[in-house]
Order: C-alpha cells, then structure tokens, then sequence
C-alpha cells in the first residue's frame, strides 16, 4: 500500500491529498529515509512524521483493506511517540496566548500606549 494511502486509511490525514502534500514536502519519513507518496509501506516498518509541529513516530502492524473507523486504527499501527512531543505542543500553546481574547476588535489607545512604553517606543 501506498504510503499516502496507510496515512489517510490510519486516520492521521483527512483526505489523501493533504496526506500527498505532506510527502512531498518531505514531512514523511520511513525507515529514516525521505519517502515519496507513491512509496510502498510493509509490516513493521517505522514511519516519521510531522504533522502540527509534533513529530510522530509509529510502527506498522498491518496494512488496512481501506480507511478505517478510529475505535479500528490501533489494529493497524502502533504509536510510538514520545510524550515529550504532546507537552511540547502544550507549552507553546501556552506561549501564544494572548493578553487580549480573540475577536474582541481592534486594541484601543490605551491598549496602544501600553505596548509602546513596553517596547520603548515614542517615551515622551
């Protein structure tokens, strides 16, 4: 089975151009080798992938017949993804969060002079 076509039927792609996409933006690697999408995949071959900045790794058990359910896709594939990845994704989401909630419009003048004296900008 094609390597496009494991990640889309495993769940990790909705659709099977996102999952093309991704390897030819090199983003999926196995057996540590850059693979096309057109690359064949086997039992108990090792797929990296990135995918929403976290680097998943997992095992291959078995090739499905066709996209499966998700109660299903543990048949197919072990994860063996470090934590480490999960909590990386955790602290930056953290990281980005703002002082201001999201669509709450545009920053006021007081908003703007706040910013300006923090980055030490026009101190008159």
């Amino acid at each position: 089975m094609r390597v496009d076509k494991f990640l889309w039927c495993v769940r990790y792609y909705k659709t099977r151009s996102i999952a093309t996409e991704a390897c030819k933006k090199g983003h999926v690697k196995i057996n540590e080798q850059v693979a096309k999408p057109s690359r064949e995949v086997f039992i108990s071959d090792t797929i990296e992938l990135r995918k929403d900045q976290i680097n998943y790794k997992i095992k291959v058990n078995d090739v499905p017949p066709n996209r499966v359910g998700a109660k299903l896709v543990d048949i197919y594939r072990t994860d063996l993804t470090p934590k480490e990845e999960f909590e990386a994704k955790e602290l930056l989401k953290y990281s980005q969060d703002y002082y201001r909630k999201k669509g709450t419009g545009r920053p006021t003048k007081k908003d703007r002079r706040d910013l300006e004296g923090y980055y030490g900008e026009n101190d008159d």
